[in-house]
Protein backbone atom coordinates (compact mmCIF):
# COMPACT_ATOMS: atom_id res chain seq x y z
CA UNK A 1 0.00 0.00 0.00
CA UNK A 2 1.63 3.42 -1.10
CA UNK A 3 1.40 6.82 0.79
CA UNK A 4 -1.45 8.18 -1.66
CA UNK A 5 -3.61 4.93 -0.78
CA UNK A 6 -2.92 5.47 2.62
CA UNK A 7 -3.56 8.94 2.77
CA UNK A 8 -7.14 8.48 0.83
CA UNK A 9 -7.95 5.61 3.53
CA UNK A 10 -7.00 7.69 6.38
CA UNK A 11 -8.89 11.29 5.04
CA UNK A 12 -11.61 8.83 5.01
CA UNK A 13 -11.51 7.67 8.79
CA UNK A 14 -11.38 11.78 9.00
CA UNK A 15 -14.57 12.49 7.34
CA UNK A 16 -16.74 9.08 8.85
CA UNK A 17 -15.26 10.48 12.32
CA UNK A 18 -17.19 14.07 11.53
CA UNK A 19 -20.32 12.64 9.28
CA UNK A 20 -20.99 10.13 12.93
CA UNK A 21 -20.31 12.57 15.57
CA UNK A 22 -20.78 16.03 13.96
CA UNK A 23 -23.78 14.46 12.01
CA UNK A 24 -25.85 13.75 15.31
CA UNK A 25 -24.98 17.51 16.28
CA UNK A 26 -26.49 18.80 12.88
CA UNK A 27 -29.35 16.37 13.32
CA UNK A 28 -29.84 17.85 17.27
CA UNK A 29 -29.96 21.52 15.29
CA UNK A 30 -32.44 20.42 13.07
CA UNK A 31 -34.79 18.67 15.59
CA UNK A 32 -34.35 22.10 17.77
CA UNK A 33 -36.84 23.40 15.01
CA UNK A 34 -39.29 21.63 16.50
CA UNK A 35 -38.82 21.53 20.06
CA UNK A 36 -42.07 22.42 22.70
CA UNK A 37 -41.19 24.89 25.49
CA UNK A 38 -37.85 26.60 27.07
CA UNK A 39 -37.21 23.34 29.10
CA UNK A 40 -36.98 21.37 26.42
CA UNK A 41 -34.80 23.26 23.89
CA UNK A 42 -32.51 23.74 26.54
CA UNK A 43 -32.47 19.94 26.76
CA UNK A 44 -30.90 20.09 23.28
CA UNK A 45 -28.27 22.46 24.07
CA UNK A 46 -26.98 21.02 26.91
CA UNK A 47 -27.43 17.30 24.87
CA UNK A 48 -24.42 18.34 22.83
CA UNK A 49 -23.45 21.17 24.44
CA UNK A 50 -20.14 19.73 26.07
CA UNK A 51 -19.33 18.16 22.63
CA UNK A 52 -19.94 19.71 19.32
CA UNK A 53 -17.40 22.09 19.35
CA UNK A 54 -15.07 18.91 19.57
CA UNK A 55 -16.77 17.39 16.91
CA UNK A 56 -16.18 20.01 14.81
CA UNK A 57 -11.94 19.80 15.15
CA UNK A 58 -12.68 16.67 12.56
CA UNK A 59 -13.34 18.83 9.65
CA UNK A 60 -10.97 21.68 10.31
CA UNK A 61 -8.23 18.16 10.92
CA UNK A 62 -9.65 16.78 7.90
CA UNK A 63 -9.03 19.53 5.69
CA UNK A 64 -5.96 20.25 6.93
CA UNK A 65 -4.66 16.38 5.80
CA UNK A 66 -6.88 17.47 2.70
CA UNK A 67 -4.27 20.55 2.25
CA UNK A 68 -1.27 18.65 3.38
CA UNK A 69 -1.99 15.35 1.07
CA UNK A 70 -3.66 16.24 -1.90
CA UNK A 71 -3.05 20.10 -2.54
CA UNK A 72 -4.14 20.39 -6.23
CA UNK A 73 -7.38 18.76 -4.67
CA UNK A 74 -8.07 21.10 -1.91
CA UNK A 75 -7.33 23.90 -4.37
CA UNK A 76 -9.68 22.51 -6.67
CA UNK A 77 -12.44 21.54 -4.83
CA UNK A 78 -12.27 24.72 -2.32
CA UNK A 79 -12.14 27.13 -5.67
CA UNK A 80 -15.28 25.41 -6.78
CA UNK A 81 -16.84 25.48 -3.59
CA UNK A 82 -16.21 28.53 -2.76
CA UNK A 83 -19.50 30.45 -2.53
CA UNK A 84 -21.05 27.17 -0.33
CA UNK A 85 -18.48 26.54 1.50
CA UNK A 86 -18.66 30.12 2.54
CA UNK A 87 -22.22 29.70 3.57
CA UNK A 88 -21.36 26.72 5.42
CA UNK A 89 -19.35 28.78 7.55
CA UNK A 90 -21.90 31.48 8.08
CA UNK A 91 -24.40 28.52 9.18
CA UNK A 92 -21.69 26.91 11.82
CA UNK A 93 -20.92 30.51 13.02
CA UNK A 94 -24.50 31.32 13.72
CA UNK A 95 -24.88 27.58 15.22
CA UNK A 96 -21.65 28.39 17.40
CA UNK A 97 -22.74 31.78 18.25
CA UNK A 98 -26.32 31.13 19.73
CA UNK A 99 -25.39 28.85 22.21
CA UNK A 100 -23.39 31.62 23.89
CA UNK A 101 -25.41 34.40 23.04
CA UNK A 102 -28.81 33.04 23.65
CA UNK A 103 -28.65 32.98 27.33
CA UNK A 104 -27.43 36.24 27.38
CA UNK A 105 -30.54 38.10 27.78
CA UNK A 106 -34.02 36.82 29.04
CA UNK A 107 -36.54 38.59 26.60
CA UNK A 108 -38.02 35.97 24.38
CA UNK A 109 -37.24 37.63 20.97
CA UNK A 110 -33.43 38.00 21.96
CA UNK A 111 -34.12 33.80 22.27
CA UNK A 112 -35.99 33.29 19.27
CA UNK A 113 -33.47 34.75 16.97
CA UNK A 114 -30.61 32.68 17.98
CA UNK A 115 -33.02 29.78 18.65
CA UNK A 116 -33.64 29.62 14.59
CA UNK A 117 -29.92 30.63 13.95
CA UNK A 118 -29.49 27.50 16.01
CA UNK A 119 -32.18 25.95 13.91
CA UNK A 120 -31.65 26.97 10.53
CA UNK A 121 -28.13 26.99 10.45
CA UNK A 122 -28.07 23.30 11.30
CA UNK A 123 -30.39 22.70 8.92
CA UNK A 124 -28.33 24.88 6.09
CA UNK A 125 -24.94 23.17 6.87
CA UNK A 126 -26.47 19.52 6.76
CA UNK A 127 -27.98 19.92 3.44
CA UNK A 128 -24.78 21.89 1.84
CA UNK A 129 -22.13 18.80 3.02
CA UNK A 130 -24.52 16.55 1.20
CA UNK A 131 -24.54 18.83 -2.05
CA UNK A 132 -20.82 18.90 -1.91
CA UNK A 133 -20.48 15.00 -1.63
CA UNK A 134 -22.55 14.70 -4.32
CA UNK A 135 -21.28 16.75 -6.93
CA UNK A 136 -17.16 15.41 -5.29
CA UNK A 137 -19.28 11.82 -6.35
CA UNK A 138 -20.78 12.54 -9.56
CA UNK A 139 -17.72 15.07 -10.63
CA UNK A 140 -17.14 18.63 -11.69
CA UNK A 141 -16.38 20.24 -14.53
CA UNK A 142 -12.15 20.24 -14.90
CA UNK A 143 -10.00 21.01 -17.46
CA UNK A 144 -6.88 19.47 -18.80
CA UNK A 145 -4.99 21.71 -15.97
CA UNK A 146 -6.72 20.91 -13.22
CA UNK A 147 -8.92 24.05 -13.21
CA UNK A 148 -12.62 24.18 -11.94
CA UNK A 149 -14.74 26.05 -15.37
CA UNK A 150 -18.35 25.48 -13.70
CA UNK A 151 -19.90 27.80 -11.89
CA UNK A 152 -21.86 27.80 -8.03
CA UNK A 153 -25.54 26.76 -9.93
CA UNK A 154 -24.36 24.43 -12.04
CA UNK A 155 -23.19 22.61 -8.69
CA UNK A 156 -27.03 22.66 -7.95
CA UNK A 157 -27.54 19.56 -10.19
CA UNK A 158 -30.17 17.02 -9.24
CA UNK A 159 -27.45 14.64 -8.13
CA UNK A 160 -26.49 17.02 -5.72
CA UNK A 161 -29.62 18.05 -4.24
CA UNK A 162 -31.13 14.71 -3.76
CA UNK A 163 -27.82 13.97 -2.27
CA UNK A 164 -28.31 17.36 -0.13
CA UNK A 165 -31.58 16.03 1.00
CA UNK A 166 -30.28 12.61 1.65
CA UNK A 167 -27.86 14.26 4.23
CA UNK A 168 -30.31 15.76 5.94
CA UNK A 169 -32.55 12.63 6.35
CA UNK A 170 -29.76 10.69 7.61
CA UNK A 171 -28.41 13.66 10.55
CA UNK A 172 -31.52 13.67 11.60
CA UNK A 173 -31.87 10.11 12.20
CA UNK A 174 -28.46 10.40 13.58
CA UNK A 175 -29.59 12.99 15.79
CA UNK A 176 -33.34 12.03 16.73
CA UNK A 177 -31.18 8.42 17.73
CA UNK A 178 -28.54 10.97 20.21
CA UNK A 179 -31.36 12.49 21.26
CA UNK A 180 -32.67 9.04 22.52
CA UNK A 181 -29.95 8.68 24.57
CA UNK A 182 -29.91 11.99 26.39
CA UNK A 183 -33.85 12.28 27.31
CA UNK A 184 -36.42 10.74 29.21
CA UNK A 185 -40.30 10.86 28.81
CA UNK A 186 -42.47 11.99 26.61
CA UNK A 187 -39.01 13.54 24.90
CA UNK A 188 -37.74 10.36 24.61
CA UNK A 189 -40.62 8.62 22.80
CA UNK A 190 -40.77 11.51 20.23
CA UNK A 191 -37.47 11.36 19.31
CA UNK A 192 -38.09 7.50 18.44
CA UNK A 193 -40.11 8.71 16.50
CA UNK A 194 -38.29 10.96 14.76
CA UNK A 195 -35.70 8.43 14.22
CA UNK A 196 -37.98 6.27 12.27
CA UNK A 197 -39.20 9.29 10.49
CA UNK A 198 -34.90 10.49 9.72
CA UNK A 199 -34.89 6.44 8.98
CA UNK A 200 -37.81 6.32 6.17
CA UNK A 201 -36.90 9.45 4.36
CA UNK A 202 -32.95 8.29 4.22
CA UNK A 203 -33.98 4.67 2.88
CA UNK A 204 -36.14 7.07 0.42
CA UNK A 205 -33.71 9.10 -1.02
CA UNK A 206 -30.85 6.46 -0.79
CA UNK A 207 -32.58 4.39 -3.59
CA UNK A 208 -33.66 7.63 -5.64
CA UNK A 209 -29.89 8.82 -5.26
CA UNK A 210 -28.40 5.38 -6.39
CA UNK A 211 -30.35 5.07 -9.34
CA UNK A 212 -29.63 8.97 -9.95
CA UNK A 213 -26.25 7.88 -9.59
CA UNK A 214 -26.18 4.92 -12.09
CA UNK A 215 -27.72 7.38 -14.70
CA UNK A 216 -25.86 10.56 -14.68
CA UNK A 217 -22.35 9.32 -12.89
CA UNK A 218 -21.55 5.68 -14.03
CA UNK A 219 -17.75 6.29 -13.57
CA UNK A 220 -18.56 5.78 -9.79
CA UNK A 221 -19.16 2.19 -10.45
CA UNK A 222 -16.82 0.72 -12.35
CA UNK A 223 -15.28 -2.36 -11.26
CA UNK A 224 -17.30 -1.96 -7.66
CA UNK A 225 -18.74 -4.84 -8.66
CA UNK A 226 -15.51 -7.60 -9.07
CA UNK A 227 -14.59 -5.31 -5.41
CA UNK A 228 -14.90 -7.78 -2.34
CA UNK A 229 -14.49 -4.48 -0.57
CA UNK A 230 -17.50 -3.14 -1.94
CA UNK A 231 -19.91 -6.09 -0.88
CA UNK A 232 -18.24 -6.15 2.63
CA UNK A 233 -19.56 -2.95 2.86
CA UNK A 234 -22.70 -3.10 1.28
CA UNK A 235 -23.16 -5.84 3.71
CA UNK A 236 -22.58 -3.99 6.64
CA UNK A 237 -24.84 -0.96 5.29
CA UNK A 238 -27.75 -2.93 4.94
CA UNK A 239 -27.29 -5.31 8.24
CA UNK A 240 -27.09 -1.67 10.04
CA UNK A 241 -29.76 0.47 7.94
CA UNK A 242 -32.17 -2.44 8.16
CA UNK A 243 -31.40 -2.80 12.42
CA UNK A 244 -31.91 0.96 13.18
CA UNK A 245 -35.49 0.33 12.68
CA UNK A 246 -35.25 -2.70 14.89
CA UNK A 247 -33.98 -1.57 17.53
CA UNK A 248 -35.78 2.05 17.81
CA UNK A 249 -39.07 0.20 18.14
CA UNK A 250 -37.89 -2.30 21.11
CA UNK A 251 -36.54 1.12 22.90
CA UNK A 252 -32.91 -0.36 22.21
CA UNK A 253 -31.34 3.29 22.18
CA UNK A 254 -27.71 2.35 22.40
CA UNK A 255 -27.84 -0.24 19.27
CA UNK A 256 -30.04 2.17 17.59
CA UNK A 257 -27.58 5.21 17.85
CA UNK A 258 -24.74 2.52 17.03
CA UNK A 259 -26.56 1.15 13.88
CA UNK A 260 -27.72 4.52 12.77
CA UNK A 261 -23.40 5.54 13.25
CA UNK A 262 -22.05 1.99 10.90
CA UNK A 263 -25.01 2.87 8.28
CA UNK A 264 -23.37 6.32 8.14
CA UNK A 265 -19.49 4.86 7.72
CA UNK A 266 -20.24 2.10 5.58
CA UNK A 267 -22.43 4.67 2.85
CA UNK A 268 -19.24 6.55 3.12
CA UNK A 269 -16.79 3.86 2.55
CA UNK A 270 -19.00 2.79 -0.54
CA UNK A 271 -18.65 6.01 -2.07
CA UNK A 272 -15.05 5.45 -1.20
CA UNK A 273 -14.79 2.63 -3.39
CA UNK A 274 -16.47 3.77 -6.08
CA UNK A 275 -14.49 7.08 -6.15
CA UNK A 276 -11.05 5.24 -5.99
CA UNK A 277 -8.55 6.22 -6.66
CA UNK A 278 -10.05 9.29 -8.53
CA UNK A 279 -10.72 11.88 -5.75
CA UNK A 280 -12.66 14.37 -7.71
CA UNK A 281 -13.84 12.95 -11.06
CA UNK A 282 -14.48 15.54 -14.19
CA UNK A 283 -17.23 15.64 -15.55
CA UNK A 284 -15.72 17.37 -19.20
CA UNK A 285 -13.36 14.38 -19.62
CA UNK A 286 -12.59 11.89 -17.08
CA UNK A 287 -9.29 12.10 -18.31
CA UNK A 288 -8.89 15.52 -16.49
CA UNK A 289 -10.12 13.86 -13.01
CA UNK A 290 -7.93 14.42 -10.42
CA UNK A 291 -6.82 11.14 -8.55
CA UNK A 292 -4.52 10.20 -5.69
CA UNK A 293 -1.50 10.08 -7.59
CA UNK A 294 -2.18 13.31 -10.22
CA UNK A 295 -2.39 15.23 -6.93
CA UNK A 296 -0.62 14.37 -4.37
CA UNK A 297 2.04 16.15 -2.94
CA UNK A 298 5.58 15.27 -2.42
CA UNK A 299 6.29 11.57 -0.60
CA UNK A 300 8.44 13.50 1.92
CA UNK A 301 5.25 15.75 2.48
CA UNK A 302 3.33 12.91 2.94
CA UNK A 303 5.81 10.94 5.42
CA UNK A 304 6.11 14.11 7.81
CA UNK A 305 2.89 14.11 8.15
CA UNK A 306 1.88 10.47 8.31
CA UNK A 307 3.86 10.41 11.10
CA UNK A 308 2.16 13.35 12.81
CA UNK A 309 -0.92 11.77 12.02
CA UNK A 310 0.42 8.41 13.65
CA UNK A 311 1.38 10.25 16.85
CA UNK A 312 -1.92 12.62 17.03
CA UNK A 313 -4.80 10.54 16.14
CA UNK A 314 -4.62 8.46 19.13
CA UNK A 315 -4.36 11.32 21.45
CA UNK A 316 -7.41 12.64 19.51
CA UNK A 317 -9.51 9.30 19.91
CA UNK A 318 -8.36 8.99 23.35
CA UNK A 319 -9.76 12.87 24.34
CA UNK A 320 -12.74 12.33 22.43
CA UNK A 321 -13.22 8.77 24.35
CA UNK A 322 -12.73 10.52 27.74
CA UNK A 323 -15.11 13.36 26.70
CA UNK A 324 -18.42 11.45 26.04
CA UNK A 325 -17.33 8.98 29.13
CA UNK A 326 -17.82 11.76 30.82
CA UNK A 327 -21.02 13.04 29.90
CA UNK A 328 -22.31 9.79 29.28
CA UNK A 329 -26.03 9.45 30.43
CA UNK A 330 -29.05 12.04 30.40
CA UNK A 331 -29.12 15.42 30.23
CA UNK A 332 -29.21 16.75 33.94
CA UNK A 333 -29.12 21.08 34.41
CA UNK A 334 -27.45 22.71 36.90
CA UNK A 335 -25.17 26.27 37.55
CA UNK A 336 -23.11 25.78 33.93
CA UNK A 337 -25.91 24.22 31.76
CA UNK A 338 -26.90 26.49 28.78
Amino acid sequence: MDLPTIWFLLLGVLIIGYAVLDGFDLGVGVLYLFARGEEERRIYLNAIGPVWDGNEVWLLTGGGALFAAFPVVYATVFSAFYLAMMLVVVALIARAVSFEFRGKLEGPGWKKLWDWCFGLGSLLAAVLYGVAVGNVVGGIPIDAGGTFTGSFLGLLNPLALLCGLMSLAMFTMQGAAYMCLKSEGELQERMRGWTMRGWLAFAALYSVVTVVAILTAPHAFEGVLADPLFWILLGLFAAAAASVPLNSRSGRDGRTFLASSVTIAALIGLAAVGMFPRVVASTIDLANSLTIYNSASTPRTQTAMLIIALIGMPIVLAYTAYVYKVFKGKVVFDEASY
